[in-house]
């Protein structure tokens, strides 16, 4: 039976409730006081309990971004939402609720136990994200539908399933048909599967399930085809040739031509438009292959740079450790010689030796990142040049090859306009063929009007040309542009980040020698 609302009223989850909500679950005692006096981060909370508080709304969760279980159950809810942000969630309690659609789950692709048992449910869907399910329970729901028990199937992880109190579990065929269709569960409605059920399920369910498979099997194969596909593709963009291995620039030319189309069924154009056509994509496809080729020398070079800048940082990090260990094995004897020396003279003599080795420490730790930042810098301004070198020389080709297309479409246009105006002139004698059509005949009343439809076919195809040049060429320049800013910022906050490392370090020398000092006056 689903809650209803009572005497109290409907509550949302606000910021109040929470702070009472983790003071509760938190450590008691005197672990408990110095937590409340400190304050617990709610980013920090790994479980949260919040059931029978009358909640009708989930809210405010946003803040408990490390939640790995969460208790809802025994509230009001109607509604799945505002847990988008709780993506560590490993196991979720909305029993007890009146929840009518299973929603607002997509992000929460680490949960292997969900429970929305005693709601109102009357489908099984919206799950597909929960790839890590292995407990599901929908026990005392609305759920009427065997064929809800399908769409379990998708759910590898899946070994716990309650289903009790829905109207399928009255149907005669229920645990059997379960037992079928999800082979490798191992507890149903809370009790084990047995081996023998199993193999009785499977014999009963033979043909539909071996008919199911292969239906699963050509979608899985379809899918697979097209997710290869949107790989292939997004190569190809990386490359910023994509559309570029076949006729499409030539198809996208005429699907917005009116003009061009009624002109293609001239007598004599279809001819050499088939070979203007095979001539065009000729060049495309060469622009494509040259493409890949140069985005593999791209990518060659960027892999060089960075194996070279991860070498250089490498071999510098490990001569700054072995400074490092060197100075701190002195370093430790001095301060152990520091504390038997009874002699002020000899103690001051010896903290300003060691105060002494700390500078020369940091000397020795700066010039070797100084060194560091010289020889990146060089390496940096060899691969910029490189790469910009590499670009340039791809922008040059394609945009050569781009004239190429631009030179057939204008050797076509000219050989279509010649049609057009012989066309033209026997239209005004009277002797234009009878099976043009009347808007293919509409273009041949006067010269002005043929001319200007030629012009317009003439002057989409080389705005279609030209788009997709200026395209490449912008987006390539763009990446060009932006991965080179990149790693020049990258190398700034490297430097920053080494060079704080390197004070924080030797600030808690001093300070260790400083507290010393201060000992040994006070002594």
């Amino acid at each position: 039976m689903n809650r209803l609302y009572d005497s109290m009223e409907p509550r949302v989850i606000d910021d109040g409730m929470l702070k009472l909500a983790v003071g509760e679950q938190g450590p008691q005692e005197e672990a408990g006081e110095l937590a409340k006096q400190e304050g617990i981060l709610f980013k920090d909370v790994l479980s949260l309990q919040l059931d029978f508080r009358n909640i009708l709304r989930i809210d405010n969760l946003w803040q408990f971004e490390n939640l790995r279980k969460l208790q809802l159950d025994n509230n009001i809810i109607e509604k799945i939402e505002g847990l988008e942000n709780l993506t560590h969630l490993v196991w979720l309690d909305l029993s007890f609720n009146n929840i009518e659609t299973i929603e607002g789950l997509d992000t929460l692709v680490n949960l292997e136990d969900l429970s929305l048992f005693n709601n109102r449910i009357s489908s099984i869907d919206s799950l597909d994200a929960l790839v890590k399910l292995q407990v599901l329970s929908l026990g005392n729901n609305q759920i009427d539908n065997m064929m809800n028990i399908i769409y379990l199937r998708r759910f590898s992880c899946l070994r716990t399933l309650s289903l009790s109190g829905n109207p399928i579990s009255e149907a005669e065929d229920y645990k059997m048909f379960i037992c079928a269709y999800l082979p490798d569960l191992v507890y149903l409605d809370f009790r084990r599967i047995d081996d023998h059920t199993k193999e009785v399920a499977e014999a009963k369910h033979h043909y539909s399930i071996e008919e199911l498979k292969h239906r699963e099997n050509l979608m899985q194969a379809r899918l697979e085809e097209e997710q290869a596909r949107r790989e292939e593709l997004e190569k190809h963009k990386t490359a910023f040739v994509e559309h570029l291995n076949g006729s499409f620039l030539f198809d996208s030319m005429y699907a917005e031509d009116s003009e061009g189309n009624k002109l293609s069924s001239l007598p004599g154009v279809s001819e050499f438009l088939e070979a203007y056509r095979d001539k065009f994509v000729i060049i495309c496809v060469n622009i494509f292959e040259y493409g890949l080729k140069q985005q593999e020398k791209r990518k060659t070079e960027l892999d060089t740079f960075n194996e070279c800048v991860h070498e250089a940082i490498q071999e510098n990090q490990e001569q700054g450790k072995r400074k490092i260990a060197k100075f701190e094995e002195k370093h430790l004897m001095s301060l152990s010689a520091i504390r038997e020396e009874l002699e002020m003279p000899n103690i001051e003599k010896m903290i300003l030796e060691c105060s002494t080795d700390i500078s020369e420490l940091f000397d020795a730790l700066m010039t070797l990142e100084m060194q560091l930042v010289e020889q990146l810098e060089e390496t940096i301004n060899m691969f910029e040049r490189n790469i910009v070198d590499l670009v340039g020389l791809f922008v040059e080709n394609v945009q050569s090859l781009m004239a190429q297309c631009r030179d057939l479409e204008n050797h076509h246009h000219e050989k279509v306009l010649e049609i057009s105006i012989s066309t033209l002139e026997k239209a005004i004698k009277g002797d234009l063929d009878e099976d043009l059509s009347e808007d293919v005949r509409a273009l041949f009343v006067d010269k002005d009007t043929t001319v200007n439809a030629v012009g317009a076919s003439h002057d989409i195809h080389l705005l279609k040309i030209d788009n997709r040049e200026d395209e490449l060429v912008t987006r390539i320049n763009s990446w060009c542009t932006r991965l080179v800013d990149k790693i020049h910022r990258d190398e700034i906050m490297r430097n920053r980040k080494r060079v704080k490392e390197i004070n924080l370090y030797i600030d808690h020398m001093k300070s260790e020698l400083d507290n010393l000092e201060y000992s040994d006056i006070l002594d």
